[in-house]
């Protein structure tokens, strides 16, 4: 099958080229204004942006174990109708990939349902109980990282050893830093919103502390070290300030951090996760982090739940928003439209930077896989939840309008999602 992506705005280089597209047999043949004669398809996008398939390097696709939340199947659907076209798919499952036996398991079900590319991490430790370490050597050849996301690993000298066995196999320790002891039962920020609302409230020190000690041990065991979903401004300097110091460090955040601060909360459970929605000092810290590099990717955290676990409030809901279908719009309309940050930036915060340390995703490029995604920049949609491919509904960017329209993703060359005419 051979089709050509005919007069786009492609990102080729890091820059932005009027040109065609050639694809054959799931692989980019050509970039250049010639179309072949012989093509067996081609579309019209002019007026499009052609973009290499966004990464997410932190998906919750619930399979196995919790397939009425979201399956690979409908996971990365949604993440193609989102512009995605790899994800790194986290560890809290049924079984926990925690043995080669186990992520054979989720790796079964993603070579039969998957629609897009799928890594899936290993957990840090069994059963993501911190006690005792994963099959960490063994798991190394299906695992694309390894992860106890949705708990921190409390225990100073598990965590080394971890770092120790990660490091031996050449492969990232992707924490979610959180300490158990200063939760105190909190479900949000502890910040105004909590106050004036008799909330009770998460502290930032439970999320920086934790990566202060992972520094520690990142230096001392120089292990691949990435921090999952900083919400935090220590967070953020701790990270800056490890950067400059040598640390082999990146993170990411959600784009719900830096669009939103504790008094936009509402009483309702799609304003719950963890970390929590914090204040507007971290969101600014946040930004700042995004614009000077110190954070280097852009991840939802797509946590799907089903409708009853989040339509109990903010105190009795669970953890988790999905985000695969709103990330591009979110951090196209509050942060490019508004000159915070380029397109060319934006796209190393979706694609490039998690492809040069996760090793995953391509560019345009020729002799490259086709893994491309289209967005029409000018198209402004109400964010409705019903019209989401995932199973999940429960995202904060409810009823918000949003510029940048996801017309076509393509993966290994295959047209996953379209909405566009061809010309012949």
């Amino acid at each position: 099958m051979s089709l050509v992506l005919q007069n786009g705005n492609v990102f080729v280089k890091d820059r932005f080229v009027k040109t065609n597209v050639f694809i054959c047999d799931g692989i980019v043949v050509s970039i250049s204004n010639d179309t072949p004669l012989d093509t067996d398809t081609v579309f019209d996008m002019d007026n499009y942006f052609i973009f290499p398939g966004f990464i997410d390097v932190h998906t919750h696709l619930r399979e196995p174990g919790f397939f009425y939340k979201e399956t690979v199947e409908s996971g990365t659907k949604a993440a193609a109708h989102g512009g995605f076209t790899s994800i790194c798919s986290m560890p809290n499952l049924n079984p926990v990939p925690d043995s080669v036996e186990n992520i054979n398991k989720q790796l079964d079900i993603i070579k039969k349902d998957a629609l897009i590319n799928v890594y899936p991490y290993g957990s840090i430790t069994k059963g993501e109980a911190g006690n005792e370490l994963s099959d960490i050597f063994k798991m190394r050849n299906s695992a694309i990282a390894y992860s106890d996301d949705g708990r921190g690993v409390q225990s100073d000298d598990m965590m080394e050893k971890a770092m120790e066995e990660v490091k031996k196999v050449n492969k990232i320790l992707a924490a979610h830093c959180e300490v158990n002891d200063l939760l105190n039962g909190g479900y949000i920020h502890d910040g105004e919103y909590a106050r004036l609302h008799n909330h009770k409230g998460i502290c930032s020190e439970s999320e920086y502390a934790q990566i202060a000690r992972d520094i520690e041990l990142a230096k001392k065991t120089g292990v691949k070290y990435h921090v999952c979903h900083i919400s935090t401004k220590e967070s953020v300097e701790l990270i800056r300030q490890a950067k400059k110091d040598g640390v082999d460090i990146t993170c990411e955040t959600g784009p719900h951090y830096l669009v939103f601060d504790d008094m936009d909360l509402q009483e309702d459970g799609r304003f719950k996760m963890n970390p929590p929605i914090r204040s507007k000092e971290d969101k600014k810290a946040l930004i700042e982090g995004i614009i000077d590099g110190t954070i280097d990717m852009i991840a939802t955290d797509h946590a799907p739940h089903s409708a009853e676990e989040k339509s109990k409030g903010l105190e009795k809901s669970n953890m988790g928003v999905v985000g695969l279908e709103t990330s591009f719009g979110v951090m196209y309309t509050h942060f490019v439209k508004t000159g915070i940050i380029t397109l060319e930036k934006l796209v190393k915060l979706l694609n490039t930077n998690a492809k040069k340390r996760f090793g995953i995703g391509t560019e345009i490029k020729v002799g490259d896989k086709a893994d491309i995604t289209v967005f029409d920049l000018n198209e402004e949609y109400k964010v409705n939840p019903d019209e989401f491919l995932s199973k999940g509904k429960s995202t904060p960017f409810e009823g918000m309008n949003l510029y940048g329209k996801c017309k076509m993703t393509i993966c290994n060359g295959r047209i996953i999602w379209n909405e566009i005419l061809t010309e012949n």
